[in-house]
């Protein structure tokens, strides 16, 4: 069963998926137990990236009353492999930093057809990579892996403290989802040092819970994107196929 947190935080992202429909292409349903193991896994690993493969399952095809509610006005239809399927089981595929995390583990190749699939390798139809404290936004070299995605590709970031290396980069344009309850209560937060020349700047930040490896979780965001650039408007459902919070929204 999906922790109350979580199920608050998706029932408020479905929220703005609806209310934002009509500037996606697409619909991708993500099930609420693959995001708690994305979770997971994500935060057991930090402050690395992973890549996730995922797959559409056939016996699980989507609710047609929830497309109809969600798809907006440029909807388009046999945009991309696996639609109308909610997500199947997911596939942890590899770990790393960011020049990296994109290119399967040898093992998982067999040579054939490699250079048309790309470093990914090809096997799975839809893939999630995550962003350690930064922006769920394509980077350059995200939307060039994406060019052999047959699916969808999903980005998931994730704001953490403490920070080393890879501190909160804010700064970047595109259109950010953020992945929380609507109610979260801020933390206040200081650095500084002692003596001349010291200084203290505050910030208010939300503390959603925190890692397996000690980090404090401040902010989670997630997007996903065809490899023509276009937004794919992400759905979180329940076991029977209906989005969380559906009976407040419905």
């Amino acid at each position: 069963m999906v922790d109350a947190w979580l199920v608050e935080a998706m029932a408020a992202y479905n929220a703005d998926s609806l209310a934002d429909r009509d500037g996606y292409r697409g619909l991708v349903h993500v099930p609420g137990e693959a995001l708690e193991t994305i979770l997971l896994w994500s935060l057991e690993s930090l402050p690395d990236e992973i890549l996730v493969g995922l797959d559409g399952d056939n016996a699980r095809p989507h609710v047609a009353e929830v497309d109809e509610l969600f798809r907006g006005a440029d909807h388009e239809d046999g945009l991309f492999a696996g639609e109308g399927q909610v997500l199947g089981d997911v596939t942890l595929v590899n770990r790393g930093d960011s020049w990296s995390v994109h290119h399967v583990p040898e093992e998982w190749t067999d040579g054939i057809f490699a250079e048309s699939r790309g470093t990914r390798g090809g096997r799975f139809i839809h893939w999630l990579h995550t962003h350690p404290n930064a922006v769920a936004i394509p980077s350059e070299q995200d939307a060039d892996a994406a060019q052999h995605t047959r699916g969808v590709d999903m980005i998931l970031g994730i704001e953490f403290s403490p920070e080393g290396p890879l501190p909160w980069f804010e700064d970047t344009e595109g259109v950010r989802r953020r992945l929380q309850p609507d109610e979260v209560a801020p933390v206040q937060e200081q650095r500084g040092g002692r003596g001349w020349g010291s200084w203290r700047r505050k910030r208010e930040r939300p503390v959603l819970g925190v890692a397996p490896t000690g980090h404090r979780i401040h902010g989670l965001e997630l997007i996903s994107f065809h490899r023509s650039g276009c937004g794919i408007n992400v759905i979180f459902v329940a076991e029977q196929g209906f989005p969380y919070g559906w009976e407040e929204g419905a």
